[in-house]
């Protein structure tokens, strides 16, 4: 591994739960848009796109489970799917989606990246919602949205669950 720039010194890839809960408690603790916004300050980019504050805005309404202000943030033909799961079309299917009947109360969501080319941006981070039959959905997700005219044309979630 020396060719390649790399120490024979041993990595240490992943830190305990006890090490990251400190850390974890601040940004679920953070206001929205500083839960949103954390990948923007580490890298000193003080100013948020029009792409992404839609979808900062969609995220908030999201979890405010306020159905005006997340479709206020998608075009007419919007489209959504989750590979193997679901693939929606309009604004109206998408409608149904944003409280679904599977859960109750409103998910807390963590964004913990967000980047932005062209017209496409990427959130990654996680999701927690109460499950109407008992039980607590913890997933991690990667939402792709491709943006027209500062709005979410279409969105690609990706999201895992953990156990």
């Amino acid at each position: 591994m020396a060719g390649h720039g790399m120490s024979s010194a041993p990595v240490r890839y992943h830190q305990s739960r006890r090490e990251c809960r400190p850390w974890l408690a601040r940004c679920r603790r953070a206001p929205p848009a500083l839960r949103l916004g954390t990948e923007a300050r580490l890298h000193g980019d003080a100013e948020m796109t029009e792409n992404k504050q839609t979808v900062e805005r969609y995220m908030d309404g999201f979890r405010a489970s306020d159905h005006a202000q997340v479709l206020s943030c998608l075009t007419d033909d919007v489209e959504w799917e989750m590979p193997g799961a679901f693939h929606l079309r309009g604004k109206e299917a998408f409608d149904k989606e944003i409280e679904n009947e599977a859960f109750t109360g409103r998910p807390t969501i963590t964004v913990t990246r967000l980047t932005e080319e062209n017209d496409v941006v990427v959130a990654e981070g996680s999701v927690r919602a109460q499950r109407t039959a008992g039980g607590v959905l913890s997933a991690v997700f990667c939402d792709v949205f491709v943006m027209q005219h500062g709005k979410i044309r279409r969105l690609i979630t990706y999201l895992m669950e953990l156990e």
